[in-house]
């Protein structure tokens, strides 16, 4: 079996994530407590108890399900003599995940994760007054289909295609009016839905070049290692492990399309033969079967997910 091993991202937040997990196992304890204490805030607490809008806040939801993420890593190696350059053919995080999958991997610190996500939340959410930019959902076009509404809906504002995540379904971003324009275009190009997503800020397009600035001032003061096995990047869909150009394209990723179905799609090529999502929710894996059914999707993140999971290797 060749297994890859992907990172979930915002949209999987809940309120109550990490609390079984807190409880069942020590090291992911200790996670938690040392994101905390980067952060010089009780991240822990917000994720097991809320309150849900303050959770919601991309600058928790991202530190937090990176959290989620490492605490299920550390847990996996720790007490199960789990290790990622022997069990994983490659690494995948999507948007945010791309970190957690770097800190899985070796690249960053779990503190320095933390801190990175942090800032790129609040970055990303300071970029575009509030109101002023959205993001929506076209379902049952393919990517060109959705870059053909996007474009043709911008009348000289921004509306690009943020998120190619499976075979019919592409996120955009952009202009609140000209994401709404799209919307409702979307419908007589061949959509079978259209929606608005519940999102504060226009996540990957242009309108976040404020954002990508302070990732790449945040990424360079920051101490990075080779990944100890590939990462596939959301920018190339392609393998990366040189240091310089996982910074360069995690500042890319903050304005450019994540590219997560040809990273599916790449995995496949390689001989990947199981996807295993680590962290909260279970997105990535319903994508995977989406995009390539024959590669076996599974998603562990509960303490009976850990048992069941080692009992594979």
């Amino acid at each position: 079996m060749t297994r890859a091993f992907v990172f979930p991202g915002q949209g999987s937040q809940a309120v109550g994530m990490g609390k079984e997990l807190a409880g069942a196992f020590d090291p992911a304890r200790r996670v938690f407590e040392e994101i905390d204490e980067a952060l010089k805030q009780n991240l822990s607490r917000l994720m097991f108890e809320g309150p849900e809008a303050e959770l919601t806040l991309t600058e928790n939801a991202q530190p937090a399900l990176m959290a989620v993420s490492l605490a299920v890593v550390r847990t996996l190696e720790k007490d199960g003599g789990f290790d990622l350059s022997k069990h994983a053919a490659f690494v995948a995080g999507h948007s945010l995940g791309e970190y957690s999958a770097l800190a899985a991997a070796g690249t960053f610190a779990l503190a320095d994760a933390a801190r990175l996500l942090k800032t790129r939340g609040r970055a990303m959410q300071e970029a575009v007054p509030v109101g002023q930019g959205a993001m929506a959902a076209l379902l049952g076009l393919d990517l060109d289909g959705a870059r053909a509404v996007a474009e043709e809906s911008a009348q000289g504002e921004v509306c690009a295609t943020a998120n190619d995540n499976a075979p019919g379904q592409v996120v955009i971003s952009g202009h609140k009016a000209a994401v709404e324009r799209a919307v409702a275009m979307a419908k007589t190009k061949g959509a079978k839905r259209a929606l608005l997503l519940p999102v504060s800020a226009p996540f990957h397009c242009s309108l976040m070049a404020p954002a990508a600035d302070v990732m790449a001032a945040a990424l360079a003061d920051v101490p990075m290692h080779a990944p100890k096995v590939p990462v596939v990047a959301n920018i190339t869909a392609a393998p990366v492990d040189e240091i310089g150009a996982i910074r360069r394209l995690l500042v890319e990723q903050v304005t450019g399309m994540v590219r997560w179905r040809e990273s599916i799609e790449f995995l496949k090529e390689k001989g990947v033969t199981a996807a295993v999502e680590l962290g909260a929710g279970k997105v990535l894996a319903g994508l995977c079967k989406r995009i390539a059914p024959e590669i076996a999707a599974s998603s562990v993140g509960t303490p009976a997910e850990i048992e069941a999971f080692l009992k594979t290797l």
